[in-house]
């Protein structure tokens, strides 16, 4: 397996009058790569919160069990995208990209059959399974960008490429609910199983043979010079060192465990992911039980609030770049401030499914652009060969401790006991938790940006 994943090796140099039109392209075709690959993940990320109402209504399942169940897709996530990272840091991001795509598309298949949801412990394997399968996503596609992108152009680009899984977020509620009613048409009973579950992962399948035919490791495998030699524009702390494959020891104990700001960052995504998820994964089980929304009004509901990201995330994205020149802090606490006032009206509306829409569509216009940010904040902390780890690393914090402890299985219990209203008191509370954590690390992007001028 190590060596079918092996990064490509670099190749003799093309001439100099052939490199920019090969850059330019390549770049292009990469990132068409790596959005749609990481598109496809959110086809078959999140199907059992879609499926949550039915299997509360035909198998008796409730709220408390079915968030301890969904919490397993956050738990196995979580370690899969530190752990994985790691390793994806050490491979061939095409090959890893595509591989995971197809092994959590498979899964999501057993997933949707009648052994998927016979108990709520074969729910959770699953669930555990498909969210390890999951964490094989992001990780490659953050190697591909430090590869392929340079760092002052790095929080615009990939505010652009963090839409993808916006737009994969965005698909599944129409797709499965298209699915569901044709599939119904032809008098199949639970239709729901095969529209949430089958459907999207077929897709996704196809898709992840789309991204291995696009994606490209790296510059040097294509013949092309280092991106910061292409770009002229390196960091503060670069080096050619830079360029070197790390051992895995050196990845994870020089460069990640060791990294004091890295580690505030990562406690800040899990309060980040609390609010992420804890409105997301609860939108279709709120809107419908105290709501009165039907299926339709459902999917229709999650479509508005991905689809709000997208412009959401590439404003934060520009803003990050152009406005604060490369500071990610200042942007993400301003961001979270105003998802926590949008989050209260979402709360407080009653009666009116306009107001529940906009107070959606303006929580994921604006909570992406911080999950983003701190995903290049990671990057930015940390050699490019160890961006996969980096990154892991908040990932870990945000699906283990933000999605799997706190949004699915406290957030369940909360809603199950206690009502809606003291688990949205608890999402207005990790947006003040996460903007203080955050206030943390200004200091150390003030150091690093003089450092930087001083060297130009």
């Amino acid at each position: 397996m190590s060596n079918f994943l092996t990064p490509p090796k670099p190749i003799k140099r093309k001439p100099e009058s052939e490199i920019d039109a090969s850059y330019k392209k390549l770049r292009l075709q990469v990132f068409i790569g790596i959005y749609a690959g990481y598109a496809a993940y959110y086809l078959v990320r999140k199907n059992l919160t879609l499926a949550m109402p039915f299997l509360e209504k035909e198998f008796g399942y409730t709220k408390d069990y079915l968030g301890a169940a969904l919490a397993c897709n956050g738990i196995g996530y979580g370690i899969s995208k530190f752990v994985m990272g790691g390793i994806s840091d050490r491979s061939d991001a095409r090959k890893f990209l595509s591989l995971g795509l197809i092994l959590a598309s498979l899964t999501i298949i057993i997933a949707g059959t009648n052994f998927g949801v016979s108990n709520v412990f074969i729910i959770g394997i699953l669930q555990f399974l498909i969210g390890w399968f999951g964490g094989m996503g992001w990780p490659p596609c953050g190697r591909v960008m430090t590869h392929w992108f340079s760092s002052s152009e790095r929080g615009s680009k990939m505010s652009i490429w963090n839409t993808a899984h916006n737009v994969g977020g965005m698909l599944i509620g129409p797709v499965t609910s298209s699915a569901t009613g044709y599939i119904a048409l032809l008098g199949i009973q639970h239709s729901w199983k095969f529209g949430t579950f089958g459907v999207p992962a077929v897709i996704a399948i196809l898709i992840a043979l789309l991204a291995y035919a696009l994606i490209r490791d790296n510059p040097q495998s294509c013949g092309l010079p280092s991106i910061e030699e292409y770009k002229n524009d390196y960091p503060a702390d670069y080096s050619q060192e830079s360029e070197k494959v790390l051992s895995a020891k050196e990845i994870f104990f020089k460069y990640v465990l060791n990294n004091k700001i890295l580690w505030v960052v990562a406690l800040a995504n899990a309060f980040v992911y609390l609010v992420r998820y804890g409105v997301l994964d609860w939108a279709p089980t709120y809107l419908k039980e105290v709501k009165g929304y039907d299926i339709k009004q459902v999917g229709w509901a999650y479509f508005a609030y991905e689809f709000a990201a997208i412009p959401g995330t590439i404003i934060c994205g520009w803003i990050s770049d152009k406005i604060f020149k490369g500071k990610r802090a200042v942007t993400t606490i301003i961001f979270m401030l105003l998802v926590m006032i949008a989050v209260f009206v979402y709360w407080k509306n009653e009666n009116n499914m306009m107001i529940d829409i906009i107070a959606l569509i303006s929580i994921g216009f604006l909570i992406y652009g911080p999950v983003m940010l701190i995903g290049v904040h990671a990057l930015d902390l940390a050699p490019k060969n160890a961006a996969g780890a980096s990154a892991g690393f908040t990932g870990f914090f945000g699906y283990f401790i933000g999605t799997a402890v706190l949004s699915n299985i406290l957030m369940g219990y909360i809603a199950e006991h206690y009502g809606w209203s003291a688990g949205f008191e608890l999402l207005i509370g990790s947006c003040i938790i996460a903007s203080i954590l955050m206030a943390f690390t200004i200091p150390d992007e003030n150091k690093k940006s003089k450092l930087k001028m001083l060297k130009k």
